[in-house]
């Protein structure tokens, strides 16, 4: 035993820090663990801060007498047949033929009624989708917002092939900022940071102070045994 002093400390620091991690296994925030805890806050912060419908409404304003007229492939007829019920409850024309959708009408009417019920979604309220569109009320909650994404990554490969850049932008960003995370985060607490900004700080400190404090643990364990790096 080269210290018996820094063996001591060595040892009972890696003992406490067990216990400690014991501790953030147990139950003992909001009946979840500690991992199960931070993991909750931080997803509930991210959604915090991907709201983007506002951002995409003045897109869609921005839109004006822009019509459609295309067809738009789905994954499935089935799935082309339920997004048609959809599109056709929002004002527009449009006609299921297999797996492909003939949609004809405003493209602003289509955008906002995406924007509407990504909207719903994104404040956990699934079951209104469903009282929306019949075809959905035995469906899992999410179905309608996944065939909006569908949709709307068919029509960004549509309006592509028709050179219609600027338009097939709209649609590409409507389905990245705002009908995905609405999925994504479905059943998710929105929280801003602001609000949390005290165990937030705390977690990112603990967490460094606790890998520095293994580190310790096993540095003052060899160095009071006697063991040392060479070469």
């Amino acid at each position: 035993m080269h210290s018996k002093k820094e063996f001591t400390l060595g040892f009972v620091l890696l003992a406490l820090f067990f216990v400690v991690l014991f501790a953030m296994f147990m139950p003992l925030w909001d009946g979840h663990n500690a991992m199960a805890y931070l993991d909750n806050l931080y997803n509930s912060i991210s959604k915090g801060s991907a709201y983007y419908v506002p951002e995409m409404k003045e897109k869609s304003d921005s839109l004006g007498s822009v019509t459609l007229d295309t067809a738009v492939s789905m994954k499935s007829e089935s799935q082309a047949q339920a997004m048609a019920s959809i599109l056709q409850a929002s004002g527009v024309t449009a006609a299921a033929q297999g797996n492909k959708i003939n949609v004809q009408g405003s493209y602003k009417t289509i955008i906002d009624s995406c924007l509407a019920d990504a909207d719903v979604m994104y404040h956990n309220d699934g079951a209104s989708l469903q009282k929306k569109y019949p075809a959905y009320a035995q469906k899992d909650e999410r179905q309608a917002l996944y065939d909006w994404f569908v949709f709307l990554e068919g029509l960004d490969k549509a309006l592509k092939d028709q050179k219609r850049f600027a338009d097939a932008k709209v649609a590409y960003s409507v389905k990245s900022k705002v009908v995905e995370p609405a999925y994504n985060y479905y059943k998710v607490q929105a929280e801003k940071i602001g609000d949390k900004w005290g165990i937030v700080f705390f977690s990112l400190a603990f967490y460094v102070v606790y890998t520095m404090w293994y580190g310790f643990s096993i540095l003052f364990l060899f160095e009071g045994w006697g063991l040392k790096i060479s070469h």
